[in-house]
Parts: C-alpha cells; structure tokens; sequence
C-alpha cells in the first residue's frame, strides 16, 4: 500500500519519540501489505477497527495513541488522518476529520 501523509507521521514521533518505533512498525506492516477490503487489515493488525468511509483506527504504542487512516482499496493507498491521544481522538469525529 502506499501511504500519504508519513511526513506528518515523521513530525508527530519527533514530538512524542516514544512512539517512533510503533509508527515506524505501522508504516512498514502498510507498506507491505496488499489489502483489498477491511478483513485484510484485520489480519495484518488484528486490533484494528473499521468505522465507516473507509476509515479504519489503528492503536499505537499498546493503544496509547490512535491513528486514523482512509483506506482506497482499489488504488492501493492509504491516507493518514489524524494521529493522537485519546484526549485528542475523544474531541473529534473520527469519520469526517479531513485528512492532514
């Protein structure tokens, strides 16, 4: 899959390095994979969550933080749209956040 946004991802471990190592597992788990609808994710990342639009939750760091992304199965790409505690996650509509 191709991932848009990992430069947003980047900024956001140099400003919380305790999560440099789960983002960077997550990057490469995506870019590997090959999904073609939600139960493919699932399997890559069994603690994962599809909620609608194409949108899926990603815990990172054992659920200290949550990651959404709009996945387009069809053409292979992820977008990145939000990466926060959940303070921050609980404050927003996770299925209509714009992307970064």
């Amino acid at each position: 899959m191709r991932i848009i946004a990992v430069g947003n991802l980047k900024r956001f471990y140099e400003e919380h390095p305790e999560t440099e190592t789960g983002i960077k597992t997550w990057i490469k788990l995506v870019k590997g994979a090959a999904w073609k609808k939600p139960k493919d994710i699932l399997q890559t990342f069994s603690h994962a969550r599809p909620i609608g639009n194409g949108r899926v939750v990603f815990n990172i760091n054992k659920n200290d933080y949550r990651l959404i992304a709009k996945v387009e199965y069809r053409l292979g790409i992820v977008f990145v749209c939000f990466i926060g505690t959940h303070e921050k996650y609980d404050r927003i509509d996770p299925i209509s956040i714009q992307e970064y």
